[in-house]
């Protein structure tokens, strides 16, 4: 194994609660980027991710554990790293080549030079001749060469990328992934190694020579296996089929332990010399606990009746590489839609395959007010929040409650970020139910009563649409 340029050992990132105690986001974590490398890491929505990328690229600090440098600590210097974003962060008021100069100038590089440097590195993306363009005169895909650009200018010797090519239409991000991987297998880059954040699965395994997939509450690694295929790859073959439905069913199958099919997984970890030092790994004297809290898929309930019905029409079982493929989704837009399915009873997972429940048929088959009625009957049975606020809102006199209430009980089991998201995916789901109604106004849920099977729905503020029948 050659030298490692990063090394994080069991490195944690956990926010603190008014309480005293702290959420841990992500648990211990080892990882290492070697140089010549191509490095992917999955992993379903909000299961840390970015936040691991940022504490691998020096902008966020681990809670504990050891992040090192060519073997040592980074007592607060910023290594040489660069990253391109998701978004494009391109500063409007400044041409392409300002854009690409930008950095430059933030380290001191003299004019002349920077000037030259920026023009090598416009030409090596494609983009000579739009040097005094400005963002809004460019397409998606030329304004995230610019990012590109400005990302390598710096000649950085580990290149991260937080889901690059996501913004992009599908022949875009395509054309863009041809070209990062030629300039990189032809040896145009000025960086010796690339770590890459995405949630598209056939890219990180088209791309990638290791792939890392996290999974959550808190963010751990499941699997961590190099990808011995060479490139150019092809889709169809056998092995990177086989590798694509492997990381399905490890994103979609959290409580079950696969086996990479056929090949070693990497599970050598590189410790600093002499070992870890008590300061690298000592406990922190406030109590870490991880989120237990249900976590609530982000998925709307027009989605889970499409796939139910989907699934329906097609007998009921449906691998889900093959799913994903014909509906033309990402995974990042399919699996909370399988999770929620899930979570509510409607369908099952299994060996990589979704199936659909006696419950998800009944659902599929049922007409509007019908359907309204059995997803009542499922969340207030399988979703915790929901029959919470049920619960409470029978109890309470005036059968309402403000919504502060549920904001600080989710505020105790997520990260901020988190709270919200999950807040509005348990409002779409019971107003739909019409477990209860909200006055985004007033900021309170009232209680509602639901139409018996046959009847019809109460006219009322709700906002959230029932999914018709195709």
């Amino acid at each position: 194994m050659s030298e490692a340029i990063v090394e994080a050992v069991g490195i944690e990132k956990s926010y603190p609660q008014p309480d005293g105690t702290r959420i841990q986001v992500v648990g211990a974590t080892n990882l290492v980027i070697e140089p010549g490398k191509i490095i992917t890491l999955l992993g379903p929505s909000g299961c840390g991710k970015s936040t691991l990328l940022r504490m691998l690229t020096g902008l966020s600090q681990p809670t504990a554990g050891a992040l090192l440098w060519h073997g040592k600590p980074l007592d607060g210097q910023m290594p040489n790293v660069s990253i391109v974003f998701q978004s494009f962060a391109l500063f409007p008021w400044l041409t392409v080549l300002e854009n690409v100069e930008a950095p430059l100038e933030a380290r001191g590089v003299p004019a002349v030079e920077r000037h030259k440097r920026a023009l090598r590195t416009l030409d090596t993306v494609g983009l000579d001749g739009f040097e005094t363009a400005y963002p809004k005169e460019l397409s998606g895909g030329m304004k995230q060469r610019v990012g590109f650009a400005r990302a390598l200018v710096v000649e950085p010797e580990v290149l991260f990328m937080d889901e690059p090519f996501s913004a992009l239409d599908v022949l875009t991000a395509e054309n863009l992934r041809g070209e990062l991987l030629e300039l990189w297998l032809n040896k145009k880059m000025p960086t010796s190694a690339i770590f890459i954040v995405t949630h598209n699965i056939e890219e990180a395994v088209m791309l990638a020579d290791r792939v890392m997939v996290l999974g959550r509450n808190p963010a751990r690694v499941r699997s961590d296996f190099n990808v011995r295929l060479k490139h150019p790859r092809d889709r169809k073959s056998a092995r990177f089929v086989e590798l694509v439905d492997y990381i399905y069913k490890v994103m979609t199958e959290p409580e079950v332990e696969h086996a990479l099919p056929d090949a070693e997984t990497t599970a050598e970890i590189i410790l600093p010399p002499g070992g870890l030092t008590k300061d690298a790994l000592k406990k922190q004297e406030a109590p870490v606990r991880t989120a237990r809290y249900q976590m609530l898929p982000h998925a709307r309930v027009g989605g889970i009746a499409g796939l139910l019905e989907l699934l329906h029409d097609r007998g009921g079982r449906e691998d889900l590489f093959r799913l994903a493929e014909e509906l033309v989704m990402d995974v990042e837009d399919l699996l909370p839609i399988l999770e929620a399915c899930v979570l509510l009873g409607f369908a099952w997972l299994k060996e990589g395959d979704v199936q659909i429940s006696p419950q998800g048929v009944a659902f599929a088959e049922a007409d509007i007010q019908q359907r309204k009625v059995q997803f009542r009957q499922a969340a207030l049975e399988h979703v915790t929040i929901l029959k919470q606020i049920d619960s409470i809102l029978k109890r309470k006199s005036d059968h309402s409650i403000a919504d502060e209430f549920f904001h600080d009980i989710l505020d105790e089991h997520f990260a901020e970020d988190e709270v919200q998201r999950q807040f509005e995916t348990a409002m779409n789901w019971g107003r739909y139910a019409e477990i209860f109604d909200y006055d985004r106004e007033k900021g309170r849920l009232l209680q509602t009563e639901p139409p018996a099977p046959g009847e019809s729905a109460p006219i009322g503020n709700h906002d959230s649409v029932s999914a018709p029948k195709s």
